[in-house]
């Protein structure tokens, strides 16, 4: 299928099927943000042909070249594709709501299920979330640090945010190891094919959207400290967190643990909300709507749900939609995938640290809680179970006094 005949497919698409295939989606699309991209493959490349393999691979390309939600990005690109600034927000909507409310109504009703339940029950869910981020730490070093030298960056990076923790510290890292892979990284050549993707927006709004990314990353904190508004701080907090996840949305927990935690929610609870995450469908950045929900920023936990939730994803959204005129000029210069490379590396190091300091630390507390943990990355890493058929039995376990000890 050629790319004329994708872009032909693409028009005359209401806005409505639109939104509905993507609700679908977001209702069914459990895995993690590569299993994804496979549901996305198959619904729009192999049965709706609504995009051409090599125009899909763009888009995948783009959206892991740059920082967010990778797998929310390539969907708001293909409403980009469709419909504009209105088709990307319906396909951000109708692939993040189902997991939004679950997650908020979750946070919302936490007394409530623990005064009926009993608090044990929580346990297990951090219990899993340990395991959880164990996976996601060994299958990204595979893939992000294949050699000596990558893997050298991801200890260091580790070891400094251990010593030096918090979300300065954490940019910094970032920022230092892309910045050290022009030393020390063979030169990224080559790509893949280029394909014309019609995207019906100028590369003068592409560079306003660009910019507008910027300046919020560098005005929000000044604000939140000059105006001192818990929205306005919570707001800050999960827009920084979105702008600097590189490698999978499981980073996104260390940037909002180092922002959030305890100052807004309870270490407990955002570790509780984080298990209970992996239960529902769509992508993970949703977990920033029960922090929301969860925090200290308002009465309203619905209204704190929501500006999290727009937060978190505002950045991702303005740099796919800002970078898309320019993709076919960007991906020609490898100084910039180049960067990648050690920025990748050290997220890597990023969550390895979060998985010793607090997650390991604060919740293996006995020999029973290290047997659900490593039961549970068993079934994760060489069974490939799902982390969403494991948080009802954890919690069970838990609830039951299994790891009582």
């Amino acid at each position: 299928m050629n790319s004329s005949s994708s872009q032909q497919s693409l028009a005359g698409i209401s806005m409505w099927t639109l939104f509905w295939v993507f609700l679908r989606l977001g209702l069914t699309s459990f895995g993690g943000p590569v299993a994804h991209l496979g549901f996305f493959r198959t619904e729009f490349v192999d049965k709706r042909k609504w995009l051409s393999e090599s125009a899909y691979a763009e888009l995948i390309a783009l959206c892991q070249f740059l920082p967010g939600p990778a797998s929310s990005q390539v969907g708001m690109a293909i409403g980009l594709l469709k419909g504009g600034m209105r088709g990307a927000l319906l396909a951000w909507l109708g692939f993040t709501l189902p997991s939004a409310l679950l997650l908020t109504f979750f946070a919302l009703h936490l007394e409530d299920l623990g005064l009926v339940l009993g608090w044990d029950w929580l346990h297990g869910l951090k219990v899993l979330a340990v395991a959880v981020v164990a996976h996601a730490v060994l299958s990204m070093g595979r893939s992000l640090c294949p050699d000596v030298i990558r893997r050298v960056v991801a200890l260091a990076a580790c070891f400094l945010l251990l010593l030096w923790p918090g979300s300065k510290m954490q940019l910094l890292v970032i920022v230092v190891a892309a910045a050290s892979a022009f030393w020390w990284g063979k030169p990224v050549v080559g790509g893949a094919q280029n394909t014309e993707l019609n995207v019906p927006l100028s590369k003068t709004l592409g560079g306003v959207m660009l910019l507008l990314c910027m300046a919020l990353l560098l005005t929000l904190p000044l604000m939140a400290e000059q105006f001192k508004v818990p929205l306005l701080s919570l707001f800050d907090s999960v827009y920084r967190a979105g702008a600097l996840v590189f490698g999978g949305g499981h980073v996104v927990l260390p940037l909002l643990q180092a922002e959030l935690v305890p100052q807004q929610i309870s270490p407990d609870t955002f570790l509780a909300g984080y298990g209970a995450a992996q239960a529902v469908p769509g992508p993970l950045f949703t977990f920033a709507a029960f922090v929301g929900a969860s925090s200290s920023a308002t009465s309203s936990g619905w209204l704190a749900a929501l500006i999290a939730l727009v937060g978190i994803f505002m950045p991702g959204c303005l740099l796919v939609i800002g970078a898309l005129p320019f993709w076919s000029t960007l991906r020609k210069h490898h100084l910039a995938r180049q960067g990648l490379l050690g920025a990748n590396a050290a997220v890597v190091g990023l969550l390895l640290a979060v998985l010793i300091n607090p997650l390991f630390g604060a919740t293996i507390q006995s020999m029973q809680d290290a047997l659900l943990a490593l039961l549970a990355f068993a079934l994760l890493q060489f069974v490939r179970l799902s982390a969403a058929w494991l948080v009802l039995p954890c919690a069970v376990l838990a609830g039951l006094g299994w790891l009582a000890g």
